[in-house]
């Protein structure tokens, strides 16, 4: 496995390669994630209300707010939870790919194409209200500033290792991962907003031309969708 697969996915491994089974209170916490990813993603974070919250889970209030004490805590814990999963199942399959240039290619399947989306909860949305909240709130600002480091290092990562392939060309990784990451993000409002114009395939599109244009190497639209059909 490539040290870029390492880097991405190794804090979601345990030592042995294998998960342990959750204890009954993890397993009460991530239901409770769950569920409070499904209400912000259907009601928006402004109108969700713990209670809320718990009905969707099948528990109370009170043990909502005794694993999460706020409102602004749940939120941060939710979005770092179905992050990790984005990243675990997501990047997981891009490590299997066999050189840089289709890895780069499904990481921006991943922001930009529905079907591949590994989170059926709709994190675009999530992070729409993350960036609303994280403009006026401390705490969700810090989720924010850690997650999109953790982006933007996983694909200057991904440059390193194909420029050390001799797959992509003489660019700065870190100017590169903070333009594409930026894009990407313009490019999900845009698709959670269903903007008629910049729908998910042409988004797609238009991110794999400036990302093979900038790192020099050959890519034609609809390959991907002939390998997949392969």
């Amino acid at each position: 496995m490539s040290q870029w697969a390492d880097l991405v996915i190794g804090t979601e491994r345990e030592p042995d390669g294998d998960r342990a089974p959750l204890a009954a209170a993890d397993q009460r916490r991530e239901q409770m994630l769950r569920a409070a990813l499904d209400v912000i993603a259907e009601r928006g974070y402004p109108d969700t209300r713990i209670a809320d919250v718990a009905e969707r889970a099948g528990t109370s209030p009170a043990l909502v707010i005794y694993y999460f004490k706020t409102k602004d805590q749940l939120l941060t814990e939710a979005i770092r939870y179905s992050e990790d999963g984005w990243y675990r199942e997501g990047l997981r399959r891009i490590a299997a790919l066999p050189t840089a240039a289709l890895r780069l290619e499904e990481l921006v399947a991943m922001n930009c194409l529905p079907e591949e989306d590994p989170d059926p909860r709709g994190w675009a949305l999530l992070w729409l209200d993350l960036w609303a909240q994280a403009a006026r709130n401390p705490g969700l600002a810090a989720t924010r500033q850690r997650t999109d480091e953790r982006w933007r290092q996983a694909i200057e990562s991904l440059v390193r290792e194909g420029q050390a392939a001799g797959e992509f060309g003489d660019v700065d990784p870190a100017d590169f991962a903070a333009t594409l990451s930026a894009m990407l993000d313009g490019f999900a409002i845009q698709i959670a907003l269903h903007d008629p114009v910049l729908v998910p395939e042409r988004a797609f599109e238009l991110g794999m031309r400036f990302a093979s244009d900038l790192l020099g190497f050959d890519w034609k639209p609809g390959r991907r969708a002939q390998r997949a059909a392969s």
